[in-house]
């Protein structure tokens, strides 16, 4: 993934079209709760503030679905930015309308344009050319820094390169640096951890990793398939019926490669999906009827520990438990605490739920990388191009 950054072009002065991703979570008076993707932009934005560039950030929140939704604005963003870079982020009041037309074509260098919500036009998730050729009108270069939504081809995350000259900022140089050299020169021993609740969701992760890692262990709901296609009693437990042959062949894989596979040997299970739930601690192989399993066990826990203490590099995508609720949330903490205490080991967080999960235990600080996207990392992770990313000029 040898592409050009920030770095590598001329800026000075010039005006330039930023996809962040600003994708962040809001409560129900639209207040952020947690600003850290628009902390990760703030790198790339300083860098171009030194560089006297005229600055259009762009971004998406939400699902909008082509409609100007009033929760779904990017006001909260463009407050938060304006504290944290102590200068007036002005907002528009349309994605590519009047507002942000008149506020683009005004701008003196240092300024910082935040357009609405992307999301807003419908023809940016269809990656319309229309809408990529208002975007470029805009500047004279293109900087994808959302990586969150590079796996997606839409107008401002790569159909806009097909009309400026397209580089990275930092956060997508270092998940690249990050996921890209943690894959292919792995220190060893090279454990990957995935959880989840679907085998169908991390097919190709795991198909894809199978190539590489030394050890891979699985938890959440995925693994209650490979149990059944064993030939185990997994009761109301999630399942994938038309994923056994799939999860048998995964099995035989893992050993054909050399691959120690592991899996839970305990579960928590409970006799209904709350946090309330009555809960007992049962064997992989004999799970009852009515009860269905939702966290690792405590000799599960251990294995695990175990296994990922001999790590030199680990990838983790994916809880190991149902983490919402604090009863079956255990596994997912012991894996997390025993991450954050590895001493000279990398250790990756694959973005989505567990990056969530770090992020929640407090525990940010104590990983070497937590990447901003889930899907995106997923698609990654499976050796897949991301629209976002081949749009770039290589270097």
């Amino acid at each position: 993934m040898n592409k050009k950054t920030i770095k590598d072009i001329d800026l000075k002065g010039k005006k330039v079209f930023v996809r962040c991703d600003f994708n962040v979570p809001l409560d129900e008076e639209l207040n952020i709760t947690d600003n850290r993707r628009i902390v990760e932009a703030l790198p790339t934005i300083k860098y171009l503030l030194e560089n006297d560039c005229k600055i259009i950030l762009a971004s998406h929140l939400g699902r909008p679905n082509g409609e100007v939704k009033k929760e779904f604005s990017l006001l909260p963003v463009a407050k938060e930015l304006s504290k944290l870079l102590g200068k007036e982020v002005k907002l528009a009041e349309d994605v590519i309308g009047e507002s942000a037309k008149a506020l683009t074509n005004n701008m003196n260098n240092g300024d910082i344009v935040l357009l609405e919500n992307v999301r807003f036009d419908a023809r940016e998730e269809k990656n319309e050319e229309s809408l990529s050729k208002e975007f470029a009108s805009m500047a004279e270069i293109f900087i994808n820094d959302a990586f969150g939504t590079a796996h997606r081809a839409h107008s401002s995350t790569a159909g806009i390169a097909e009309y400026l000259p397209a580089v990275s900022g930092f956060l997508i140089e270092k998940e690249l640096n990050f996921l890209g050299n943690t894959l292919e020169n792995p220190k060893r021993p090279f454990v990957a951890i995935l959880g989840g609740k679907k085998v169908s969701d991390k097919i190709g992760v795991m198909d894809s990793l199978l190539e590489k890692v030394d050890t891979l262990i699985i938890g959440g709901g995925m693994a209650y398939t490979f149990f059944k296609s064993m030939g185990y009693s997994v009761g109301d437990s999630i399942c994938e019926e038309d994923k056994l042959d799939l999860a048998k062949e995964l099995m035989r894989k893992a050993e054909q490669k050399n691959v120690k596979l592991v899996l839970p040997v305990d579960n928590v299970i409970a006799d209904e999906l709350s946090k309330d739930a009555n809960s007992r601690v049962i064997d992989s192989d004999q799970i009852p009827d009515g009860w269905e399993g939702l966290d690792i066990g405590p000799k599960t826990l251990k294995i695990f520990e175990n296994e990922i203490k001999t790590a030199k590099t680990v990838i983790w995508n994916g809880p190991v438990g149902l983490s919402e609720y604090e009863k079956f949330a255990n596994g997912t903490k012991g894996v997390a605490e025993t991450l954050a205490n590895l001493k000279d080991c990398i250790t990756v967080i694959g973005g989505g739920d567990s990056a969530a999960a770090i992020e929640k235990l407090g525990f940010s600080d104590k990983m070497t990388h937590i990447s901003t996207g889930g899907g995106a990392s997923l698609e990654f992770l499976e050796g897949k191009k991301l629209p976002g990313i081949e749009c770039l000029l290589d270097k």
